[in-house]
């Protein structure tokens, strides 16, 4: 990347949220601490009430490192955590990364080119679905596949270019500063509120399949259940505070909910014709689970059906149960957009 020996490269704050993360943690900072980038680097941990070994593992890796700083989170929000990953770091380029992401050995060189080669303040790519065992391979498959996901860039690839959101994001740091950092009401969807707010203000987002960071699937269906309940919550939230945000892709799962439920009924009470929406449903997920899981063992093949329809089932149930009470609260909470130009209007008067 840095061709020229004359050009210095910018420094580089890589923040982090965790909370319960003793699985991934260590290797997850190792994979910053290895990139491929000549620049000077820092990584701030901000440690949610953990109740595993997230951090002894942290304070391990700190006093393994100097880059390596922690600072507390007693709220374990990740939007809150970032804030105090932000404030407590000093860099003009910051990297957002979780405890369970695994950077490419080139991530932040990359990165750091698109942000000068296209002007955006803020850049992103794939989230990398990889598993370590059958489950999470079987989970890997249904959310790197288009019937698991739709046509999500970030989660199946595509061209380079302007992205409404990205995956985690390489920040410039006066974007970040200039819009006040997240907006710690929104629990989730906080990165697709904060590049609404930093588009608002006329800056680009950019996404990049140049750009990779092999995240790690959740480890039971009771889990993946849950965080697909929480995506379907939130999306629903952002849907009222953002009516322009809403598309066919994010009302197919709750509208299968709706028509699944709809045919058992009438298949238990009326006529079995009513079974055939969720047969049709359990067709569809059988026979997209084959190319899904080409490469895969057996066993891992075998459960991503399974997968697909807790992710589906999930997503669309807690979209359909989002509470218009919680919408209010977060548009209550609303942030307008801060431009360059009125900030620097603000500072002069």
């Amino acid at each position: 990347m840095n061709a020229n020996p004359d050009v210095r490269l910018p420094a580089v704050s890589v923040i982090m949220p965790v909370l319960d993360e003793e699985r991934h943690l260590r290797g997850a900072v190792q994979a910053i601490l290895a990139q491929e980038y000549a620049g000077e680097m820092e990584v701030v941990i901000a440690l949610g009430p953990s109740t595993d070994r997230t951090d002894e593992i942290a304070a391990e890796l700190v006093a393994e490192d100097p880059r390596v700083h922690t600072v507390p989170n007693p709220t374990g929000r990740t939007p809150a955590a970032l804030n105090a990953a932000i404030n407590a770091s000093r860099h003009p380029i910051v990297v957002r990364v979780d405890g369970h992401g695994m950077l490419s050995p080139n991530y932040i060189a990359t990165a750091v080119r698109l942000l000068e080669e296209t002007g955006a303040q803020n850049v992103g790519g794939i989230m990398h679905a990889e598993g370590e065992n059958d489950w999470e391979h079987a989970v890997a498959a249904a959310m790197t596949s288009k019937i698991g996901v739709g046509n999500a860039s970030f989660h199946t690839g595509g061209q380079a270019g302007p992205a409404e959101t990205v995956y985690l994001g390489v920040f410039r740091r006066e974007a970040l500063e200039q819009q006040g950092g997240y907006n710690v009401e929104f629990i989730r969807a906080q990165d697709w509120e904060l590049n609404f707010r930093i588009r608002e203000a006329g800056g680009l987002i950019w996404f990049s399949p140049e750009l990779k960071v092999s995240y790690r699937p959740r480890p039971s269906v009771k889990a993946l259940a849950k965080q697909y309940k929480d995506y379907g919550r939130w999306r629903h939230v952002v849907a009222r505070y953002h009516e322009g945000s809403i598309n066919l892709r994010y009302l197919a799962p709750p509208t299968a909910v709706c028509a699944i439920a709809a045919g058992i009924l009438v298949g238990a009470l009326l006529t079995p014709w009513g079974f055939v929406v969720p047969g049709g449903y359990l067709a569809a997920i059988l026979l997209g689970s084959v190319p899904a899981g080409k490469g895969l063992p057996l066993k891992a093949r075998l459960q991503i059906p399974v997968a697909l329809a807790t992710m589906h089932m999930s997503w669309g149930w807690g979209f359909l149960t989002s509470p218009r009470s919680l919408a209010k609260k977060v548009i209550a909470s609303r942030r307008p957009a801060v431009r360059a130009d009125a900030e620097a209007d603000a500072t002069a008067g």
